[in-house]
């Protein structure tokens, strides 16, 4: 394929992944993790709880310290750093073979759900993560091809960005670091290793100092989180397993399969030194949360990354076909992803299918998924009108703050009822439970006995205020109103709305 052809056919790629994005980026409402990274840049810190303060400071950028503050601007940098990523992929597979290669390489990327959609439309940790793994992992390459230093420090620069991002980027430098053990121990003899090395430490700063303060709260969480040990959960595995296949597309799966098999057979047109090291970083991370996943709860999108690096291959391999052959695969893979994007986004409007059958008030919606990103919009009017005959009946005051027992989905009762209200959001339970809330609780008006409080049950999650405190923190708990989720005519959740009046008595998880 001539250079100048394949530029035309990426750009086009760009620009019509680019705006299919944005009009998904503006149409859709912020699932609640979204809502609650919403948190890290109102309330920004050099680390959180529950993952480093990369995606607070991206939003802040893209929202212009939230002076632009919409689910479009807050996704902004998804649908840059997707398109960026694009590019990058391209790059990748055009270092690894040719033009070919790049072009199939960026279109078997564009393909992954976990890519265009989940770190392409949604806001996520994994957002910024994704492009500065990219990144870095193309600085290796062209590294062991031309052998620069520079690329070296910038690889380094770009994993400590990456680690800043999210935890997972430090497998980067473990794969590297195992590529080089066995297979290219000079490498050891270059100080400008260790210079990059120390780069990526320093870039990790703000996340040590910020774990001292805080007694090394995140790492814990974190450790808890991933462990070989425990009983032994099969099934956990499966849908762990099934999960990596859809997020990274079936039709990709199947294809990277195939190219790891030419791979091992010794017949992918290939340096030896970009297989193995590919291998080095991918393989180790894929192993290591399927193996997780036997005893642990996991997430599919948490290997992800690694299957991004397995793309190069599987475009490496289809460049070896017949093009026809190999634009059946990609088209194929493409139909997969717009198809899935049409229903998701059908369901989400509609509800055409029905996925919850529950028909109790507090459990409506409970097995819904889709309503995590539909419903939110609906309820300010509606609970700004329960909140104002209160105050008018002299029951509530306008500085009454609202409340919630857990992190979501109290994250989206503050972007999308608290927020346009000027109203104040706190925490109440744990710090397991209520993760950043508990920081976002010392930075606000905390709690204060005699203090009055709305709280919000969300019948998709619903937790019973009179369970959490009604006889020992409160003198009283009432429920005020109720607010119906509607979709297409029908009720599809319930938000109840409760007063509770007069705190009598602070936890000490909360002091």
């Amino acid at each position: 394929m001539h250079p100048e052809s394949s530029k035309k056919k990426i750009i086009l790629l760009l620009v019509v992944s680019a705006v299919i994005r944005a009009l998904l980026a503006g149409r859709v409402e912020l699932g609640t993790d979204e809502a609650y990274y919403w948190t890290y840049a109102k309330y920004p810190d050099w680390s959180h709880f529950d993952h480093p303060g990369m995606v607070g400071w991206v939003i802040q950028l893209f929202t212009l310290n939230l002076f632009v503050d919409s689910e479009f601007f807050m996704r902004l940098a998804s649908i840059v750093f997707m398109t960026v990523n694009t590019w990058v992929m391209y790059r990748i597979g055009r270092e690894l073979k040719d033009e070919t290669a790049g072009l199939w390489t960026a279109l078997l990327y564009t393909a992954s759900i976990y890519a265009f959609v989940i770190t392409g439309v949604f806001i996520l940790p994994d957002t910024p993560m994704s492009l500065f793994w990219l990144l870095a992992f193309w600085m290796f390459i062209r590294y062991l091809k031309k052998s620069q230093n520079k690329h070296l420090l910038a690889a380094g620069l770009f994993i400590g960005l990456c680690i800043l991002s999210k935890y997972t980027g430090a497998f980067l430098w473990a794969g590297f670091l195992l590529y080089i053990l066995f297979f290219d121990r000079k490498q050891f003899k270059n100080p400008l290793l260790y210079v990059s090395l120390l780069i990526t430490a320093l870039c990790c700063l703000p996340i040590l100092i910020w774990n001292i303060q805080n007694d090394f709260v995140s790492f814990r969480f974190h450790e808890d989180r991933v462990s070989f040990f425990g009983p032994l959960h099969p099934a956990g595995f499966f849908t762990e397993l099934g999960g990596e296949i859809f997020y990274n597309n079936p039709v990709n799966f199947v294809v990277a399969c195939l190219a790891l098999v030419a791979v091992f057979r010794k017949k992918l047109p290939v340096d030896r030194c970009h297989q193995r090291l590919i291998l080095s970083t991918a393989l180790p991370l894929i192993g290591l949360f399927l193996l997780f996943s036997l005893t642990r709860p996991t997430l599919p999108h948490w290997s992800a990354p690694a299957y991004n690096l397995l793309i190069p291959l599987s475009a490496v391999w289809l460049s070896t076909f017949d093009v026809k052959k190999a634009r059946r695969t990609v088209t194929a893979a493409l139909v997969l992803l717009v198809l899935t994007i049409g229903v998701g986004i059908a369901e989400i409007k509609t509800g055409f299918y029905t996925l919850d059958h529950h028909t109790e008030a507090t459990e409506l919606g409970k097995d819904d998924l889709t309503l995590d990103v539909y419903g939110w919009r609906q309820l300010c009017n509606q609970f700004q009108a329960i909140r104002e005959q209160q105050i008018a009946k002299g029951e509530m005051k306008e500085s009454d703050p609202i409340i919630g027992h857990y992190w979501f989905p109290t994250s989206s009762f503050h972007y999308y009822v608290a927020r346009p209200l000027g109203m104040e959001v706190l925490g109440y339970g744990t710090l397991e439970e209520i993760h950043k809330y508990r920081r976002i609780n010392d930075k606000t008006i905390g709690y204060e006995k005699g203090a009055n409080y709305w709280y919000l049950a969300d019948s998709h999650y619903f937790i019973n205020p009179f369970e959490i405190f009604a006889y020992t923190n409160f003198k009283h708990v009432e429920q005020v109103g109720v607010i119906p989720v509607t979709r297409n005519g029908k009720v599809v959740r319930n938000i109840f709305v409760y007063e509770c009046k007069e705190l009598v008595y602070i936890p000490q998880v909360l002091q």
